[in-house]
């Protein structure tokens, strides 16, 4: 099996207990979700993009030497990064800039991958865990 670089959009959230919060507790809620996993709450998520890695390093290379091109190349040093809302605006402009010199393959990646930060911009709850499988 060849290694993939997977990239999944937070898709959901659950509480694993305490389902039964009045709503009119949103501030015990919020807490909760920023609390996550140590009282239940499990992130859900939904693979989006996959690259092959051994064309990854190729098809960030094509990024300007720069904060982008670090964070991405994070996945090939710690194996996973997590993308958030505080990344998009960085990220938007130097894929953009980067997709007209790109081939078709690694444009289509960029694309789908502007994509998900559009989203993530509309939405700064959205983020994406990005994982070397």
């Amino acid at each position: 099996m060849n290694d993939t670089v997977v990239f999944y959009q937070l898709s959901h959230k659950f509480f694993q207990r305490g389902q039964d919060v009045p709503a009119t507790s949103k501030q015990l809620i919020h807490y909760t979700l920023a609390i996550g996993h140590h009282i239940g709450v499990i992130d859900c998520f939904a693979s989006k993009l996959e690259v092959p890695l051994a064309r990854f390093p190729d098809w960030i290379a094509h990024l300007p030497e720069g904060e982008a091109r670090r964070k991405l190349a994070g996945l090939l040093r710690f194996g996973e990064i997590e993308i958030s809302a505080a990344h998009a605006p960085l990220l938007r402009p130097a894929l953009q800039a980067a997709r007209a010199d790109m081939p078709a393959e690694e444009a289509a990646w960029t694309g789908c991958l502007d994509t998900l930060l559009q989203s993530i911009a509309e939405e700064p709850a959205l983020y994406l865990m990005v994982r070397r499988r």
